[in-house]
């Protein structure tokens, strides 16, 4: 079933609650999203991408991944 940027930012807000969180797409396959978070301090930018990949619950793993492309900028603010 393919995954819409509504569906994305809900589930990074869900472990981001104090995040700035921008997602852009409309495929339903590629997407881009920005986020912004105090938890993001002192983390380096690949620990900072890993905790919003593991805030989309598997939805890029495997080879019927739900979300094939997500361009991922993250900072602390």
């Amino acid at each position: 079933m393919p995954i819409d940027a509504h569906q994305i930012e809900t589930m990074i807000r869900e472990a981001f609650p104090e995040a700035k969180v921008t997602v852009q797409g409309d495929d339903g396959a590629h997407f881009a999203a920005e986020v912004i978070d105090p938890s993001f301090a002192g983390m380096n930018r690949v620990q900072q991408q890993r905790a919003v990949y593991a805030a989309l619950k598997g939805k890029m793993d495997g080879p019927a991944g739900e979300l094939h492309a997500l361009a991922l900028t993250t900072r602390a603010p």
